[in-house]
């Protein structure tokens, strides 16, 4: 955890006004993805994971907390979502309101649990947590176990935009990628986020001034929590398909894995991890099992040589050189 200072770029006007920047350069680049003859499935799906891994980062690189139960939150929203427009019959914008509600829900209850430990025994009740969950939606009727929910109707979004049009399903999932984006964003360099920083640095000094803990940290996490159940509502529409598989313990490993390989306390690591290892996923498919293999190779050699991520290696590198 002592690496954490290191990763996390200090919150200045000119840091501010850099990563403002770099924000309009990455919108730039998302927006014409679908000129320039890139797979768009692999594009979206890339991005709901990115703002997935973003929320995480919210959690533990800014408020210090490790959990290994995110993918609870990803896996409910769109058990609930794909749930809502298939058998409710619910208009794409009401299944993402319902999948959502049904994260935040979720995260206040977890939350409140959870909070209550720190270190360790706050990431093994986050997994035990989920494990949990796993388990209840495994022999729940409406997720339909093993074989999960298919053939996810994508409808029109607000009745107007056809999201079973992939040019315009692509521009849907990329307003919300930056939605949550922003969100998270603008919550990082509030007041709000300040305070976060200051209990990850050293809680008992933050006690000391007046600060109630325990609630700013619930806080993060529900809104943590919120924004992977978006994440999995969007997913959704991507996929068309809820399984069992965004609820495991290993979908968590995963955002761990993407926050790493990105940078850890950094505003756009998780989006590049997100990019790197579900772009391994796509491509090294080939290779069957052993892309968990190369995939653990990979991680072992960017700890070795980015001890940062690959981001807050170039942003220590442009920190000590100016």
């Amino acid at each position: 955890m002592a690496t954490m200072t290191d990763t996390t770029m200090p919150t200045t006007p000119r840091a501010i006004h850099d990563e403002m920047i770099a924000f309009g350069i990455m919108t730039a680049l998302l927006l014409v993805v679908p000129l320039t003859g890139v797979y768009p499935f692999f594009v979206m799906q890339a991005l709901c994971f990115a703002l997935l891994a973003c929320a995480f980062n919210l959690l533990i690189g800014y408020g210090g907390l490790l959990s290994f139960g995110h993918a609870m939150f990803l896996g409910t929203a769109g058990y609930v979502s794909a749930h809502a427009l298939k058998v409710w019959g619910l208009s794409p914008e009401l299944g993402i309101v319902a999948g959502v509600a049904a994260a935040a829900g979720l995260a206040v209850i977890t939350g409140v649990v959870a909070i209550r430990r720190q270190g360790i025994y706050f990431a093994m009740i986050t997994l035990a947590l989920s494990q949990l969950l796993y388990f209840i939606y495994l022999q729940t009727p409406f997720t339909h176990g093993e074989d999960g929910i298919q053939g996810i109707p994508q409808g029109y979004l607000f009745g107007i935009f056809n999201l079973s049009n992939p040019i315009i399903l692509y521009y849907v999932i990329l307003a919300g990628f930056l939605f949550g984006f922003l969100l998270i964003f603008r919550t990082i360099n509030s007041p709000f986020g300040e305070v976060l920083k200051s209990i990850r640095e050293n809680e008992q000094r933050a006690i000391s001034l007046g600060y109630k803990t325990d609630q700013y940290k619930l806080l993060a996490y529900i809104i943590s929590g919120t924004l992977a159940g978006f994440a999995g509502s969007l997913k959704v529409f991507v996929a068309q398909n809820a399984s069992l598989t965004d609820v495991h313990w290993t979908m968590s490993g995963e955002i761990v894995l993407m926050t790493l390989v990105g940078g850890l306390g950094t505003v756009f690591g998780p989006v590049v991890g997100a990019f790197v290892i579900i772009a391994m996923q796509q491509y090294l498919a080939g290779f069957g099992q052993w892309v968990t293999v190369i995939q653990g190779a990979i991680f072992v050699i960017c700890v070795l040589t980015f001890r940062r991520g690959v981001i807050g290696e170039i942003a220590h590198y442009f920190r000590r050189s100016l």
